[in-house]
């Protein structure tokens, strides 16, 4: 399980990190639709941790909640 989480986490980073360099690309480039694409790469990248942390969150109190079946 313990490599599992290292592999997902390893995943997050790296998709969190891609948002931030697409961010800044979108806002360096001038473009008619880079405005639109900016301010959702920037809701993204604030949703997304958070909805990671929520799901990990709701798992850990479900998981005490009905304890662990090992």
């Amino acid at each position: 399980m313990k490599k599992i989480k290292r592999i997902l986490a390893l995943i997050g980073a790296v998709f969190l990190v891609s948002l931030y360099i697409i961010t800044l690309i979108l806002a360096i480039t001038d473009n008619s639709a880079s405005m639109r694409m900016f301010q959702a790469s920037i809701v993204a990248t604030v949703i997304i941790p958070g909805l990671f942390w929520a799901y990990s969150f709701i798992y850990r109190l479900l998981k005490k909640y009905f304890g662990d079946s090992k």
